[in-house]
């Protein structure tokens, strides 16, 4: 007899807080300074700080559709949704930084200076401090933009809310956001978490530009209320005339599957097609203590589909092969994506795809044990 394999497992990553925490982060300074502000020269500030992502690939949705078989298929926006909303999520970080830089320019920042206001978010004073010449992560760069609650910066963060390394040309800077210190009210849920922003034009790792966005110390949900929380990610992004490609991990320590095993990394590697808004991607649940960078292993052998085979066969060891090849029958890779969300797994829908399923054997996640200790500190 066929045993129906009942899974809800994946439908589980109840993520859309983290993804509502980023929306709802895009920070309006219009606030009253307290220090005379200079003229209306050309700002310093840069101009740009993050790559777009093609919709095939960020979604803060699940896909609606995918191949389906007769009787309990996992189904393809059942696996690849949440890699579409881990992307979103590093997009939206940027573009918080982004919004944070145009929101300053109230200030018309042309110089080193110094002043404070009061937050039209917390009503709290904050102070906003740019310096020449700073040195950071072995870099020496050009400006550095701090601002402080005034009120913590004797606390061990020195109550740092935003800190800005940047050259002008080509652009390129490191930008560091602990939003609690930028508006109390909003988050005092996430008193700890911490991104950092990586952005250049100046041609590294071979593209136009490219963004590596880091994520730290997101709170981790009760794990009976939401055993899939992520408390860590980081994401490379990189733009090459109409080609982006994307690649990174997220860390969820409290995830299980089918056995029980608890701590899995969410590792994956996409090229995507601007013009066309179509993508190709592959996915691998390492654990999240595994201390490995090998692509191979990290995508093929800790694969979505031997992952969940092999904990299918260790809690029944005697199941019928034929249901567990039905119930995995969208788990093969690649995955393949329109704009409408997942299309097939492991098997091609065209020669559109050709060009951006050969990217990926460029391209690689981190090591998950890196992804799952991964700390982010101001200077």
């Amino acid at each position: 007899m066929k045993v129906k394999l009942k899974y809800e497992t994946m439908k589980k990553f109840r993520i859309t807080s983290i993804a509502l925490f980023l929306m709802t982060a895009v920070f309006y300074f219009g606030c009253e300074p307290q220090a005379e502000l200079p003229g209306p020269e050309a700002s310093i500030l840069p101009e740009r700080f993050g790559v777009d992502i093609p919709g095939s690939l960020s979604s803060k949705y699940a896909a609606s559709h995918g191949r389906t078989a007769a009787i309990d298929t996992l189904k393809g926006n059942e696996i690849y949704s949440h890699l579409n909303l881990f992307i979103y999520i590093g997009e939206e970080a940027a573009e918080i930084v982004g919004d944070v830089i145009k929101g300053i320019t109230i200030y018309h920042i042309n110089k080193p200076m110094s002043l404070s206001y009061e937050s039209d978010e917390d009503g709290r004073t904050k102070n906003l401090v740019v310096k020449e010449d700073p040195t950071f992560d072995g870099e020496n760069w050009e400006f550095m933009l701090t601002i402080t609650d005034a009120e913590s910066e004797s606390e061990p963060d020195g109550g740092k809310g935003l800190q800005i390394f940047w050259n002008r040309y080509p652009i390129k800077g490191i930008a560091i956001l602990k939003p609690y210190n930028i508006d109390r009210n909003t988050h005092d849920e996430v008193k700890e978490a911490t991104f950092r922003i990586d952005y250049s034009e100046g041609g590294e790792h071979g593209y136009e530009n490219h963004m590596i966005v880091s994520v730290a110390d997101l709170p981790v949900a009760d794990p009976l209320e939401d055993p899939y929380s992520m408390n860590t990610l980081k994401m490379f992004a990189g733009k090459e005339g109409d080609i982006i490609d994307v690649y990174g991990n997220s860390n969820h320590p409290n995830a299980t599957f089918i056995s029980g095993d608890a701590g899995f990394n969410w590792a994956f590697i996409a090229s995507g097609s601007e013009s066309a808004d179509i993508g190709v991607a592959k996915v691998g649940l390492p654990p999240s203590n595994l201390d490995e960078p090998s692509k191979e292993i990290l995508l093929d052998y800790y694969s979505i589909k031997n992952v969940l085979t092999r904990e299918i066969y260790e809690v029944w060891p005697n199941i019928d092969p034929e249901s567990v090849d039905t119930f995995l029958y969208n788990t093969g890779a690649p995955g393949y994506f329109d704009n409408q969300g997942f299309v097939s797994g492991g098997e091609s829908p065209g020669e559109a795809y050709n060009e951006l399923e050969f990217r990926l054997s460029l391209l690689s996640p981190y090591n998950p044990k890196d992804i799952s200790n991964l700390s982010i500190s101001f200077k």
